[in-house]
């Protein structure tokens, strides 16, 4: 099925809330009933769980990174032991630094050829870790993989382990921490990062884009702010009753949302502006970067919780026409439009971030719309997503939307783990109401 027709199932779809209950019980029933006997369902399953037998992000990447693993951890426990997983998870603990940030990613030292600026720490002298500075998910990706964990699991321990004598509950707490003295805007009471596109780690000028340098335009975007108050909340749902918090982490959680409604959202077009900027634009005033609409950070923001029931139906219906503009696109299309390559020569349009299709995002989409009830919407958007899986025989990094081309690591481990995700999701919403 093409995006166009999942658009015209979505417009329908809206119908129900207008139907008899009588009706509306039917309608759950035969789509339960079809989610249940989706074959294509159990393959795209089994053959996420075959590759996610190893942590690293990919074919193309030796390392293993906290924000993709973040999103394969539930797979991983299904395959992997919890003692495996359980270290791993405090091995980015073990590389955590002295003011609280977490690194992106960790590689045998050995295999530490890349152009980054490696870090050391003796609690793990085998491993080289590096962090893109332009980013500002890391702290929130690994409080968020430890609560999975800890779902999954039910191993509370781990929080009580002590690495270089301090626990790793008082970590996850110093990593939060570290947001709010290293990545704060106090003007706005928002999270800041370096400007990239979207959810992207590559800034707009050439050169080495993951790392802060004189170029850098810091901003306030969604996408941070969503991750993070996830992190909070995943945080307070996981930490003792008597532990004791350096600070009221649910007023800080409030806080954040208010000022993301009051600076971020636009209420006119129902949509997220794509930076706040604090030091200028990096683009030129006759540049309308409102126009550019920001699908990762709009699903996270309604993780987060940040959106009204209605402006999760409109925020869907902008995501999929988006995606009709394009012949090959799913709404796991980064942004639209794309930034112009003169505007953003460090990443051309339709390439990578700025435009290619992820389903390591458009997955998130989907899940959301399912734990919200929006579940034909889920299935009507997976399904050209499921179908580009099969036929390609894999789970590609990213996709070009006018060729359909599938790009980047072969065997994308996020793709992977957001697809056999949505998929739980999706079958225990379909047992709940046979």
């Amino acid at each position: 099925m093409h995006v166009r027709s999942a658009y015209l199932i979505i417009t329908l779809s809206t119908l129900a809330f207008c139907m008899p209950a009588s009706a509306q019980k039917t309608d759950k029933k035969a789509l339960s009933a079809g989610i249940l006997k989706d074959a294509r369902l159990d393959t795209i399953q089994r053959r996420a769980l075959a590759l996610l037998t190893s942590f690293n992000a990919g074919t193309s990447y030796g390392e293993v990174w906290i924000r993709d693993f973040n999103t394969f951890i539930k797979g991983s426990l299904k395959v992997r032991t919890k003692e495996e997983v359980r270290s791993m998870l405090l091995l980015f603990l073990k590389m955590q630094g002295e003011d609280g940030n977490i690194v992106d990613g960790v590689i045998d030292s050995k295999k530490a050829g890349v152009g980054y600026q490696y870090r050391y720490s003796p609690l793990a002298p085998e491993w080289a870790a590096h962090k893109n500075t332009v980013e500002t998910d890391q702290e929130s990706s690994l409080i968020q993989a430890i609560r999975k964990y800890i779902d999954v699991t039910g191993d509370r321990s781990i929080l009580e382990e002590e690495i270089g004598g301090k626990s790793v509950l008082s970590r996850l707490e110093a990593a939060l921490e570290y947001i709010l003295k290293d990545r704060w805007a106090e003007k706005y009471g928002l999270v800041k990062g370096a400007t990239t596109v979207d959810w992207g780690d590559v800034q707009p000028e050439t050169g080495w884009g993951v790392a802060i340098n004189d170029k850098t335009k810091w901003a306030v975007d969604i996408y941070d702010n969503a991750m993070y108050v996830i992190a909070i909340q995943d945080f307070l749902a996981i930490k003792p009753a008597t532990y004791k918090t350096s600070r009221n982490w649910v007023t800080t959680a409030a806080a954040i949302k208010t000022n993301v409604r009051k600076h971020l959202w636009m209420s006119d077009a129902q949509k997220y502006i794509p930076h706040l900027y604090l030091d200028g634009s990096p683009f030129p005033a006759s540049f309308n970067e409102k126009e550019i609409l920001y699908t990762g950070g709009s699903a996270c923001a309604i993780m987060a919780g940040f959106n009204t029931p209605k402006e999760i139906i409109v925020i869907n219906r902008q995501m999929v026409a988006a995606a009709a503009k394009e012949k090959h696109a799913t709404i796991g299309i980064t942004v639209y439009p794309p930034y112009p390559a003169d505007l953003y020569p460090n990443m051309h349009p339709y390439v990578y971030q700025n435009g290619g299709d992820w389903t390591w995002f458009g997955g998130r989409m989907i899940q959301t719309l399912a734990e919200h009830g929006l579940v034909k919407e889920a299935v009507a958007e997976l399904n050209p997503i499921i179908e580009r899986v099969l036929t390609n025989k894999g789970f590609y990094e990213w996709y070009d939307v006018r060729t359909g081309e599938p790009k980047g690591s072969g065997d994308f481990r996020g793709e992977a783990g957001v697809l056999f995700d949505v998929i739980v999701t999706l079958r225990d919403w379909a047992e709940k109401n046979q």
